[in-house]
């Protein structure tokens, strides 16, 4: 090329200024295009890189980037769309090889001109113009956006459909003060070139770098060169260079892996750029093959009916439900199914392709790009594909919604979904799974699923806990230890709470408190134990008869574990780990083993986990232990009260303020816990997405239990269990006691405890954070984008958004993680403590019924587009769910016997009463004590009471102080004891038969399902035995009729030679005769 061999010697002259160079520098002298910085785009229509690569000098900057263009290069102002059309490698390979750290730049300064190189340069640029942004040409910029799809899911030809979108935001770089202007503008004008280097001049350089404006270092001009500038370029601009260069070979790489690519031009000074990408239909059947995705056949057949009784139920059972089905399209013919297969190309005449373009649903589609997405990486630092490129090149990527929700737009399967699901008028009605899991994919459908189904369980065993919450209500009359406790004549005269300040008082004055025990304390408690027990187990066993179900109509029946790609952080790590290593490895070492990380590069992810799980463990420890504190220091202080009213309400408010203050602490405590739970788990550097999100479940989940039921815990099990006896009490930091429990029992307390903090959760936390928080992000977003972006005009802007701006805007999907944990949790809620609160299913059923709204509110209106997942199963939740079951067994078993008064009764009832009656149960359970060997000190002061009081009451089985064994305790304590034992051995080992034998009577896989897969396997073998079968024949006739055409043939030649022997008598017959032999060959 002209230009570049004279421009050798002055670039010599020129690097010679800038570094120390050896005796015999070598030159590297590459030609590729590039796309220039800044707006020169529209402006200059053709330009080059030359990349000079000092390879033998000490230079700190090994490639200079000297960006050329050229005014008078008539280039066409509209191409064709070239679309998936590859750059060479060698280009690419020296693009690759081009520092990133320099760009260039027009400026104004006089011009170069070429007459040899516009035809080979022209085609150049256009090539690589034209593969980047295969829908944008310069010459139809300034109606570009108007001729957009109507609907905003194609691309501007109004075929091609939008399968994902990446979204990013540009800067320009560069900028100057215009001589006789106040403000910044891009570099426009003359063509011309500037040599820009991120860094300052070495040392030895003949001529020093002059100060212009804003800070740039320039050479006034370098001999040879004319208008060459040097520019230091600024970090921040460096970066966003550095950004540039590999979102430009990420999409060159998208486009060789044969997706088409849309963007819009970057005409402003900064701001949003969206890159539209779609799959054709080549790159789609060539992934859903890879992928093995099961699509439909030409093949159909009858779905085997109920019969007998259960068809008879089944109808009455849909006529009755009518009103409650969602009006969604359903199969026209639901007796038929039809037969799915992997698809494969070699076998494309099975499947009942109507349409090329509709075949792959829009989920689908989107999930192949994703794919794509995942595996395409670029050289810049080590990315590996759009995960790794997502946090620092890309801020989103995302597939489109179907539309608008809203509207007198056209019908789509979003709108649908909003009307008939996402709203909470249709409350009342069933949900929409096939459509849910069309439109989002099998995972989240599976989700919704669960959640309706675990809704409907929760229906009887609502009833049933309204059933036993009316039956306390109807017996709290005939209660006969509560009589007793209320009754005024038995004037039970128990010992003070605290010491000095408190007085002796009567029992009767706990009446109110006793009568509400026996609301969740009485014998139809350990029925509704039991129920819950078994409750649980026939939800699990349903569910994985209904998961069977779904998974044999959305056709995951043999669904193969697809081989996932490695995260990109675990990659990023082994490649660390590779080049630590590549100074230490030696020659014979085996290059074809696969390294991976082990053990040890695990070791200090590992440590970080335990430790600092084990600290969270203590905090919460450290904040119940908080609140103990909390109650027992105020208890003592409004007992020193002089008013009255609250002395007598010390209880009550110490109570409802403890469980309030414990309420918030669990709710802060949440949030932080899902973070640490996260960054834990990335530090110790999973392999795979599902990996990883089995660990962060198990960890989240771990911290949420311990956080939302340790309280509980305590106030069920440890309360009122180490407070001593009168004369002996255990003290805390020396002067305060620890707190009992009230008169009543602990059973109450403990309902108080669950309630506030379940409905506190439910409300707050899965509630008004889901609504709330949303929202905030979403106008947090908005105005940062007003904010940080320039008011400038935008040629490329439409009158009305498009639907990938409109996505944008939504909150990104981040997982199903936080949504199975609020419904886990409150499932430990209603089956863990349900013997203290009949109603917890109750108030579980009322927080489902506005849950599965949200939930669908938030997923079609408020969040971008999730990624489609094939999921069989709903994971390690099951595991989570049968776990909680198995343990609410043990739980309940130890809260009837340890907490609530069930065995104690039981024990006088058949042991101690002199009637069989319960009269004289509160005197046996009250121990008494000699009030003149109460510590010095500790006696009340002023004591109210009339009459000297010699002998006070307190609840425990302990030796009178007339007895040898004075204040040790009796034999009905470690009668009652042993009973409880037994109680808790016997109740488990009841339950869990009970559960086995429910879960062995009702089988994992229905019956009609199991026939269903069976029969599907002998017509899927039988329809490509029929296929292959007419495939044989087609051949076999394919070949007779080729032999019969050889035999013909075969006479027709002895014709021919027949008449070609004849030729000698006539020419112009033997020209005829040769003719017509040519002719039939």
């Amino acid at each position: 090329m002209e230009i570049a061999a004279g421009a050798v010697p002055s670039l010599s002259q020129c690097r010679s200024r800038l570094c120390t160079a050896q005796p015999h520098p070598i030159l590297a002298l590459t030609q590729l295009p590039a796309k220039p910085p800044g707006n020169m785009e529209t402006h200059l229509p053709g330009k080059f890189i030359l990349c000079f690569t000092l390879i033998r000098t000490t230079c700190t900057k090994p490639a200079l980037c000297i960006y050329f263009s050229f005014s008078d290069f008539a280039l066409p102002t509209s191409h064709s769309t070239l679309n998936g059309q590859k750059t060479s490698k060698s280009a690419r390979d020296s693009f690759s090889a081009c520092n990133s750290k320099y760009l260039t730049v027009p400026h104004n300064r006089s011009s170069w001109h070429s007459n040899g190189t516009s035809g080979a340069l022209e085609a150049s640029v256009v090539s690589y113009r034209s593969s980047i942004i295969n829908n944008y040409m310069e010459g139809t910029l300034a109606g570009a956006r108007d001729k957009a799809s109507p609907s905003g899911l194609h691309f501007r030809d109004s075929k091609r459909k939008v399968d994902y979108v990446l979204v990013y935001h540009y800067r320009r770089s560069l900028a100057r003060q215009v001589p006789g202007s106040a403000s910044l503008e891009p570099r426009r004008g003359s063509p011309s070139v500037a040599l820009v280097l991120n860094g300052g001049a070495r040392k030895g350089q003949a001529q020093p770098l002059q100060q212009q404006d804003h800070g740039q270092c320039v050479l006034p001009e370098w001999p040879g060169l004319p208008g060459l500038e040097l520019v230091e370029l600024s970090p921040l601009d460096a970066l966003e260079e550095e950004r540039r260069l590999q979102r430009e070979e990420y999409e060159r790489n998208l486009l060789e892996a044969g997706l088409e690519i849309e963007k819009d031009p970057e005409n402003k000074s900064q701001g949003l750029s969206f890159v539209r990408i779609h799959a054709p239909w080549q790159v789609l059947s060539r992934e859903a093959e890879l992928l093995k995705i099961k699509m439909p056949t030409k093949k159909m057949y009858e779905i085997t009916e109920e019969k007998g009784i259960l068809k008879t139920l089944n109808e009455i059972w849909c006529k009755l439900t009518e009103p409650l089905q969602p009006q969604v399209p359903q199969q026209e013919n639901t007796k038929m199914k039809t037969l799915s297969y992997p698809f494969s190309r070699e076998k494309i005449y099975l499947y009942n392709i109507k349409d090329k373009d509709t075949f792959f649903d829009n989920a689908t589609r989107s999930r192949i790009v994703r794919e794509i997405l995942k595996r395409t990486s670029t050289k810049a630092r080590s990315s590996m594909g759009i995960g790794t490129l997502s946090k620092h090149v890309y801020d989103a990527a995302y597939p489109l919604h179907d539309g608008e929700y809203e509207g007198q737009n056209d019908e789509n399967e979003r709108k649908l979904l909003y009307q008939e699901w996402a709203r909470y008028g249709v409350f009342y009605k069933f949900q929409p799974i096939d459509l849910i899991r069309k439109y989002f994919g099998e995972k989240i459908g599976l989700y919704f699923a669960w959640l309706g189904l675990y809704t409907e369980f929760l229906i009887p065993s609502s009833v049933v806990g309204i059933i036993v919450f009316l039956y306390g209500c109807i017996t709290i009359e005939s209660d006969i230890p509560s009589k007793e406790m209320c009754d005024q004549h038995n004037a039970f005269t128990m010992c003070p709470l605290c010491d000095k300040f408190c007085d002796y008082w009567n029992l009767s004055s706990a009446c109110a408190t006793a009568r509400a025990s026996h609301l969740f304390d009485n014998p139809a408690t350990v029925f509704f134990s039991i129920f819950m027990a078994l409750w649980a187990t026939m939800f699990l066993e349903q569910w994985k008869r209904l998961q069977m179900r779904l998974s044999y109509f959305w056709d995951l029946t043999g669904l193969e574990e697809e081989e996932e790609h490695p995260r990109p952080e675990y990659e990023t790590k082994l490649l660390q780990k590779k080049m630590k290593n590549k100074n230490i490895m030696t020659e014979n070492s085996n290059e074809n083993k696969r390294e991976k990380l082990t053990w040890s590069d695990r070791l200090p992810g590992y440590a970080a986990n335990f430790g600092l799980i084990l600290f969270m463990v203590m905090l919460t420890f450290a904040a119940v232990f908080g609140v103990i504190v909390y109650r027992i220091t105020t208890a003592a202080a409004l007992s020193f009260s002089t008013n009255e009213t609250t002395r007598s309400n010390v209880r009550v408010t110490v109570t409802a303020t403890a469980v309030i203050i414990n309420l918030v602490v669990v709710l802060i405590l949440d949030e932080i816990y899902g973070a640490v739970a996260k960054w834990l788990t990335e530090i110790e550097i999973p392999k795979t997405e599902k990996t990883f999100e089995e660990r962060l479940i198990l960890k989240a989940f771990l911290l949420k239990f311990v956080n939302s039921y340790a309280s509980i815990f305590y106030v069920a099990f440890f309360k009122g269990r180490f407070v001593g006896r009168p004369g002996r009490y255990v003290y805390v930091f020396e002067g305060y006691r620890m707190e009992e429990c009230a008169p009543g029992g602990c059973l109450m307390e403990l309902c108080i405890q669950l309630s506030i903090i379940m409905l506190g959760k439910q409300l707050i936390q899965n509630n008004l954070f889901e609504i709330g928080i949303p929202k905030l992000k979403k106008l947090f977003r908005k105005l940062k984008d007003e904010r940080t972006e320039v008011k400038e005009m935008d040629t490329n802007q439409s009158k009305d958004p498009q639907q990938w701006d409109l996505d944008y805007i939504l909150e990104p999907f981040t997982g199903l993680t936080p949504e199975y944990m609020e419904m886990i949790i409150q499932f430990g809620f209603v089956t863990l403590f349900v013997a203290s609160f009949p109603l917890a299913p109750v108030f579980a059923l009322l927080n489902n019924i506005i849950e599965v709204r949200l939930d669908a509110k938030k997923f079609v209106t408020e969040l971008r587009r999730p990624d489609t997942v094939r999921e069989k199963d709903i994971g390690i939740w099951y595991n989570i769910l049968s776990g909680i079951g198995k343990l609410s067994v043990i739980i309940n078993a130890f809260v009837i016997a340890v907490t609530s008064d069930f065995i104690p009764r039981l024990m006088y009832q058949y042991a101690y009463s002199q009637n069989g009656t319960m009269h004289g149960f509160i005197n046996h359970t009250l121990s008494y004590f000699n009030v003149s060997q109460l510590k010095a000190g500790t006696q009340p002061e002023n004591s109210l009471f009339a009459q000297e009081v010699s002998f006070c009451r307190f609840k425990d089985y302990r030796e009178p102080p007339w007895s040898p064994h004075q204040y040790e305790f009796s034999k009905q304590y470690w009668a009652v004891l042993s009973a409880r034992l037994a109680f808790v051995i016997l109740f488990q080992n009841l339950v869990m038969f009970l559960s086995v034998l429910v879960d062995w009577m009702i089988p994992d896989i229905p019956k009609d399902i199991s026939e269903q897969i069976k029969k599907e396997k002998t017509v899927l073998v039988d329809f490509f035995l029929k296929e292959e079968h007419e495939k044989l024949k087609l051949i076999e006739s394919f070949i007779a009729r080729d032999k019969q055409k050889r035999r013909s043939g075969s006479k027709s030649r002895k014709t021919r030679a027949a008449s070609f022997s004849q030729c000698h008598h006539s020419p112009k017959g033997s020209f005829t005769s040769f003719s017509s032999q040519h002719t039939v060959v």
